[in-house]
């Protein structure tokens, strides 16, 4: 389980690209990673679908979890 950061780099993709796979900006996804941004539902699922993981909310009481987990290759 990952955050979007460490696929990202697992990948070998850098910001830029992934932005261009999610149709966002190199800025948002640089403010979605440095936690500078509280990023939507919508937003999450784009990344999830462009870094080709599932993705993984968990709400509790006292804390939220949003990972990123890889697919394997096939």
């Amino acid at each position: 389980m990952y955050g979007p950061t460490l696929v990202r780099k697992e990948l070998g993709l850098s910001q830029s690209r992934l932005a261009e796979r999610s149709g966002l900006t190199q800025a948002k996804i640089s403010r979605v990673e440095g936690a500078d941004a509280v990023p939507t539902l919508p937003l999450l699922r784009r990344l999830a679908r462009a870094l080709d993981a599932s993705l993984n909310i968990a709400l509790g009481d006292d804390h939220e979890e949003v990972t990123f987990i890889a697919r394997p290759a096939a």
